[in-house]
């Protein structure tokens, strides 16, 4: 039986974070977590982008419960002002999902001087869950859910030049290493909470090939004029790309470690399953670098 949003439990009673929950992914992950009866802490870098999809979500649930907060990623103080404010306000944290992302961006450095696209998807998230740890940990099943990507497959691991230091920056690698470093991640913690014997679990999902706007920066260039009509017969539109990632924050039967994806030719689109990841992904060693040089460069520290 194909997975939907049908499938979804009732979620009354249950706070959940989406970040980057103001368009695509996220803003779909949002509505169906309302709609099942969620208090949604809607996560969005800017306040007005936020505000308009919140308002777009309660025009069709006018008696959903949705909280917009501030975060930016690619702030280290923003991310740790985020996690103060949503601990003076709340007591529970039930699934926190690691929505945000930036795709194949030209090469930038984030206010904290870390390589843009490394930063945002995971050095920000790395840092953002290791200060919600305690509360997470506090709430009974609680998990922890991050968005990767079928480009994890593109990704090396390079530890002597991590964030490009010594060049070489090319976008899609870079995107590539960030998505693969999601995963490392999520199997990391999932170990370690396993260690401390904690019911808290960490799951990825991916997206498949989706129509979203995470790519509108490329907008305009040659390459992308020409093969935007393929694009859009190969994709599925955002309501179906966010299909595993939902199923990974409320499905009962979710295990510690699974990665969701699309069913369908290439894990590009369909219905949410558990698909595999790459051996990259599953490297112990590249594992435990990542989380120590993560902890170095964020000065996040995960108290069990």
């Amino acid at each position: 039986m194909n997975w939907t949003v049908e499938n979804m439990p009732d979620l009354k009673g249950k706070v959940l974070v989406v970040t980057g929950g103001n368009s695509g992914l996220g803003y779909e992950s949002v509505k169906a977590f309302a709609e099942k009866g969620a208090e949604v802490v809607l996560a969005s870098r800017t306040m007005e982008k936020g505000e308009k999809a919140k308002n777009e979500i309660l025009k069709a649930k006018p008696d959903g419960k949705i909280e917009l907060m501030q975060l930016d990623l690619g702030d280290l103080e923003s991310v740790r002002s985020f996690a103060d404010s949503f601990k003076k306000k709340y007591k529970k944290l039930d699934v926190l999902l690691n929505n945000a992302g930036i795709m194949m961006t030209p090469y930038f450095t984030t206010k904290d001087g870390f390589e843009g696209q490394f930063g945002t998807n995971h050095l920000g998230h790395f840092a953002l869950t290791g200060l919600l740890m305690d509360t997470l940990l506090n709430t009974q099943d609680s998990r922890v859910v991050n968005v990767s990507s079928g480009a994890h497959r593109n990704g090396e691991m390079d530890f002597s030049n991590l964030q490009y230091e010594n060049g070489g920056y090319k976008s899609m690698k870079a995107y590539g290493r960030s998505k693969l470093s999601n995963l490392l991640f999520t199997y990391e913690l999932q170990r370690k909470l396993e260690a401390a014997n904690k019911n808290t679990i960490t799951v990825a999902a991916h997206p498949g090939v989706a129509m979203t706007n995470l790519a509108n920066h490329l907008q305009g260039k040659f390459l992308f004029i020409i093969l935007t009509p393929l694009f859009k017969r190969m994709a599925q539109d955002q309501a179906m790309g966010a299909l595993p990632q939902i199923r990974a924050s409320v499905d009962p039967q979710v295990k510690g470690s699974e990665y969701y994806g699309p069913d369908g030719k290439r894990e590009w689109k369909g219905y949410p399953v558990v698909v595999p990841s790459n051996e990259a992904s599953h490297n112990l060693e590249d594992a435990a670098s990542l989380w120590e040089e993560s902890e170095k460069l964020t000065g996040v520290k995960f108290e069990w």
